[in-house]
């Protein structure tokens, strides 16, 4: 289903996933969407206009055409923009409110996180200025944690609320001592890739350990588990807490692979590259904090998971064009991320529900 049709004929279905039009009203006068009903008549209104704007990638003057043509709205491409620029924090509500409801039902079996994040750039900007945050749920395959923030809003597992049944699995960005000791004080689980200085670790006795020499040690095709500690950063207080490292050496191709990365990388930056980062180019280095019965093969074979998060972020580039920001201001462009966000909660769950066993395709509202 293409997302301007649903925003056309199915718009009274998605609206049956979102709370109901008073609160959609009370929200968006409290958060300063609407202050006078004039031009657009109620929040709803509001919202489809602000999601077709976003998702369907139409322009100002488009999607006022459009509201035009199809009897919604009748208003200026001017005055649209000073309509959604007052949106972001509305439409922050409710994409917070639609994650609220995906909240998992707590269970005491292990569940699956898969923490990542991307960069998104203005029109014209040669650098990131947006960051996207995601949490997803592998079993339910939905994304269950969203977070915007600009530039300066780095990757850290300190975002991410985990239960003590989670496992979080992320990736080498994420690999910092503070983001460990969250999810480890929580209670939660972690696998977290690695490279050899990311994360100083140690042995029980407190000495510096060379996870490269740790490494030299396993035969080919033989995955190693070792306990170490993370060191202690009294600037930060956080103490010295025990983990498990786990180590596999690739394959010869997949070596020169993650090699031709590290140079290109080093050349981007224009300095050498380091020696040891390209032997370490030939391993796996994962941080866990799984208990000692789930093996090192298991270890691993969890964070093949992990590539479920880089599929969805491919979904929302390719479908409803994440990648591509059109505005420079930064309350249009919170108006468009939001949108585009919500817009995909809201098809997913109306293409799920659609798919599921209710015939009509979408919940009745009991009173």
């Amino acid at each position: 289903m293409l997302a301007d049709e649903a925003f056309e004929y199915q718009w009274p279905y998605l609206l049956s996933l979102l709370p109901p039009a008073a609160m959609l009203d009370a929200g968006a006068t409290e958060c300063g969407a609407i202050s006078r009903k004039r031009s657009v008549d109620s929040a709803s209104t509001l919202l489809r206009l602000a999601l077709v704007y976003s998702v369907c990638g139409y322009s100002l003057r488009q999607t006022a055409a459009w509201a035009e043509s199809r009897g919604i709205a009748s208003l200026s491409d001017v005055a649209l923009f000073k309509r959604l620029c007052k949106c972001q924090s509305w439409l922050g509500q409710l994409l917070a409110v639609k994650l609220a409801d995906r909240a998992p039902i707590p269970t005491s079996t292990l569940r699956l996180r898969l923490i990542d994040a991307t960069s998104l750039s203005q029109p014209g900007s040669l650098t990131a200025d947006w960051r996207i945050h995601l949490g997803f749920d592998p079993a339910s395959m939905a994304i269950d944690h969203i977070e915007v923030t600009d530039r300066s809003g780095a990757e850290s597992l300190t975002r991410f609320a985990v239960a003590p049944n989670e496992v979080a699995l992320a990736d080498r960005g994420y690999a910092h001592r503070a983001g460990l000791w969250h999810i480890h004080q929580s209670g939660g689980h972690f696998v977290v890739r690695t490279n050899w200085l990311n994360v100083p670790l140690t042995d029980e006795a407190g000495a510096r350990l060379n996870l490269l020499t740790l490494a030299r040690s396993l035969d080919e095709a033989q995955a190693g588990s070792f306990a170490v500690r993370v060191a202690a950063d009294s600037t930060r207080q956080i103490p010295s807490f025990g983990l498990r490292l786990v180590v596999l050496r690739k394959s010869e191709a997949a070596a020169t692979v993650s090699r031709q990365w590290a140079r290109r990388a080093a050349n981007r930056g224009c300095r050498m590259v380091d020696p040891r980062t390209l032997e370490a180019a030939g391993y796996v280095f994962l941080l866990t904090s799984l208990p000692e019965h789930v093996g090192a093969n298991q270890v691993l074979e969890l964070y093949r998971f992990r590539w479920q998060i880089e599929l969805a972020f491919k979904r929302l580039k390719s479908i409803l064009q994440l990648g591509v920001l059109p505005a420079k201001n930064p309350a249009l462009a919170r108006t468009i991320l939001y949108g585009k966000l919500l817009g995909a909660l809201l098809l997913e769950d109306f293409t799920s529900r659609f798919l599921a066993i209710s015939p009509w395709g979408y919940p009745l509202r009991l009173t």
